[in-house]
């Protein structure tokens, strides 16, 4: 498809003696030249360490979110520590989406607060409405995760999730399938970071898997992820007996 909101990311040369330059997604992402998405749903998937969520963080931060999560107009931050990997990219778009949000697990608390302080100031326009009714912070991690989804996320629109499964249990992860399909047909993109093999399952997904010396375009059960939760599924006794195994031989 050619016709999502970003098409494609390109990167931009890099000094090679700044830091960031040495990442090895950095690395990897500048062999490649370009990240072709252009797809309803793409996912980034690898290791921890593999530069996942920097990517994923430099392609929200280029296309006008907050480093820390939200809409274009949440303007706050709590500690600065975003790479400045944004600064090096640029996205190729072919049109422009009416809404927008960047969800990141690990700084949802600080966007859930802005959202009650915003809610508090005398002159503001409620915006509790928007996200359910009530405050993220008096419902479950899980229950706020996709309160945002089924509530503020309302259609032709650009989704940046950042590891959305972090609060979610096996059952909700398949409701929150539910809801990327809901929003995909409602003319959306995403572009989700993510461990999960549930989400993964997502029909027609393109699937880049980062490692430390590639990104590549990876069928669903080529994937590490997969390949590992079938086998310990499959047959957990045997992968717990050979992790201890490992470990009691060290």
């Amino acid at each position: 498809m050619n016709n999502m909101y970003i098409d494609k990311v390109l990167i931009k040369s890099l000094d090679e003696t700044s830091y960031i330059a040495n990442l090895p997604v950095v690395k990897n992402l500048t062999k490649k030249k370009e990240l072709r998405l252009g797809n309803p749903v793409t996912f980034l998937v690898g290791e921890n360490g593999t530069g996942k969520s920097t990517l994923l963080e430099g392609i929200a931060v280029c296309a006008g979110f907050n480093a820390e999560g939200g809409s274009r107009n949440f303007d706050f931050f709590t500690k600065s520590t975003e790479s400045n990997l944004y600064k090096y990219l640029t996205l190729v778009k072919h049109r422009y989406e009416k809404d927008g949000f960047f969800l990141r697990a690990e700084s949802f608390y600080n966007v859930a607060s802005y959202i009650d302080d915003l809610d508090n100031q005398p002159s503001a326009e409620p915006l509790i409405s928007a996200y359910g009714g009530n405050s993220l912070h008096h419902q479950s991690h899980g229950e706020s995760f996709l309160s945002l989804v089924q509530n503020r996320f309302s259609g032709h629109g650009l989704y940046i999730l950042d590891e959305p499964e972090a609060a979610l249990s096996p059952l909700r992860q398949m409701t929150l399938l539910l809801e990327i399909k809901r929003l995909a047909e409602l003319d959306s993109q995403f572009i989700i970071a993510t461990h999960s093999p549930i989400l993964l399952a997502y029909p027609n997904a393109k699937i880049y898997e980062l490692t430390d010396n590639d990104i590549k375009l990876t069928p669903y059960q080529e994937t590490e992820h997969y390949k590992l939760t079938k086998q310990f599924i499959e047959n957990p006794d045997l992968m717990i007996k050979y992790l201890l195994d490992e470990h009691s031989t060290k």
